[in-house]
């Protein structure tokens, strides 16, 4: 029987729009209200309940029950076949989605909502460290620091540069800082003519901090310089929090300073042991990105506005595809049972409750984010109301691409969609929950709207 009609394809076409139009509903909102993001912190954790249970209900339990069913499904393909190709699709479908995901958050469409921001600028400032760790992993003295408080040490050291002739020390004034060399040379002379040099891997400062006494000699670069500072408050704090490493640095002399370059190479392996767990005890917390940083990546990435629709339109492809071959599952099942058939009888009811109850707050959370960024009102509510459109359309196409192909590859093009939006759920939904509310009202939450959607299969 052929099922592809004008009418049914209508239907399709309908419900698509029907639970995308929540897309511009929650921009209008976002928009308007610029909500606290406790508000979009329950938001969101309620439809990633919702949409949880529309995917439990609608795409897998029909498959798993007809696995077990007596006699299994008649008339609805071989049940193994059909479960196999479910495990198969999804599968597929959340390591498509993460690639794709990777990709266009790459040219700035991270920027679509809180969460996938934060673990961007997270992933950056996690690099930003690593490159500084396996500098100072030069260091002897620092490697007496346990790697427990690396994060503390990251987030002391300041960058600093000297340009050839500079002033880096002056013989007489009191020592403010300890600098780490990187690159470059300095050289250091009394008013009584001694001199010395320091060099890649060398230490200033350590007799002047530990002694209190004024510095030694004057140090002037005699190239460019490059290197880490710590100051005076931040060495006496880090010699209070490890006593590793305040006997490193009482135990440092004039010539241990003067052989430290040389005792790097000589201690290489323990640098990389030091290195290596410092790396798996680095990390950086899950604060939310302020107005400077939204703007300043938004800045960094000149294609952002295009990546972030295709994001977003990442999002919404899988659900369309779902919602039309749902409407198409229902109409087999119902023509079936009934001569005729009106447009309420093949609504699947939760799925269509649970999208709409996700799309809302996805689009008010980012929608609120995108403000922040810059962008125009007008902009932001063309961009949902743009996906509305692209939602009903895509439903439409699912029903048509559903009804040309047999039931087995149906089951498998459900399942890559329902593993695209898990992998999205738990990607960006909840984390964005979590991060910008608390763990309790997160969980009540995402329970909340799971049997919300739930309650949706009493309709039908």
């Amino acid at each position: 029987m052929a099922y592809f009609t004008l009418e049914y394809l209508v239907w399709a076409i309908t419900l698509g729009a029907i639970s995308a139009v929540s897309l511009p509903l929650g921009s209008l909102v976002g928009i308007q209200t610029n909500p606290r993001p406790y508000i979009i912190s329950a938001l969101a954790a309620f439809g990633a309940g919702a949409l949880i249970a529309a995917l439990s209900v609608e795409l897998v339990a029909p498959t798993v029950f007809a696995l077990h069913a007596p006699g299994g499904a008649s008339g609805h393909g071989d049940p193994l076949d059909a479960f196999l190709a479910l495990i198969a699709g999804a599968a597929i479908g959340g390591i498509v989605f993460t690639l794709l995901d990777k990709v266009i958050n790459s040219h700035g469409g991270f920027l679509r909502n809180t969460a996938s921001t934060i673990s961007y600028l997270t992933a950056r400032k996690r690099d930003q460290q690593r490159a500084v760790l396996e500098q100072l992993a030069a260091f002897p003295l620092l490697r007496g620091l346990p790697p427990e408080h690396v994060n503390t040490l990251v987030k002391m050291v300041k960058p600093v540069h000297y340009e050839a002739g500079d002033v880096v020390a002056t013989q007489g004034e009191p020592a403010d800082q300890l600098i780490f060399i990187t690159a470059g040379k300095v050289v250091a002379a009394t008013q009584d003519g001694l001199r010395s040099s320091f060099e890649k891997g060398a230490v200033l400062g350590v007799i002047p901090l530990l002694t209190g006494r004024p510095h030694l000699a004057t140090g002037d670069a005699e190239s460019e310089v490059s290197g880490y500072a710590l100051s005076k408050a931040d060495f006496d704090r880090l010699s209070e929090l490890s006593v590793e490493f305040a006997e490193a640095v009482r135990n440092l002399s004039d010539e241990r300073v003067k052989l430290l370059a040389n005792l790097v190479a000589e201690r290489g392996a323990e640098a990389l042991d030091w290195l290596e767990q410092s790396r798996q005890a680095l990390r950086t917390g899950t604060q939310l990105p302020d107005q400077l940083e939204w703007r300043k990546a938004r800045v960094e990435h000149k294609g952002a506005p295009l990546a972030i629709w295709l994001g977003i339109l990442l999002d919404g492809i899988p659900e369309s595809f779902i919602i039309g071959a749902g409407v198409l599952m229902l109409l087999k099942t119902k023509l079936a049972q009934l001569d005729t058939l009106v447009f309420t009888d093949v609504v699947p009811y939760t799925l269509i409750a649970g999208l709409f109850l996700s799309n809302f707050p996805e689009a008010l959370a980012s929608s609120a984010n995108m403000r922040m960024q810059g962008f125009s009102k007008a902009a932001v509510f063309l961009l949902w109301l743009s996906l509305l459109v692209v939602t009903a359309v895509g439903a439409g196409a699912g029903f048509y691409l559903a009804e040309s192909l047999s039931q087995t590859w149906v089951v498998f093009a459900e399942g890559l969609a329902a593993g695209a939006m898990l992998t999205m759920i738990a990607g960006a939904m909840i984390p964005e929950a979590v991060h910008m509310g608390r763990a309790s009202v997160v969980g009540l939450s995402t329970l909340t709207g799971f049997l919300t959607a739930i309650a949706f299969t009493l309709i039908g």
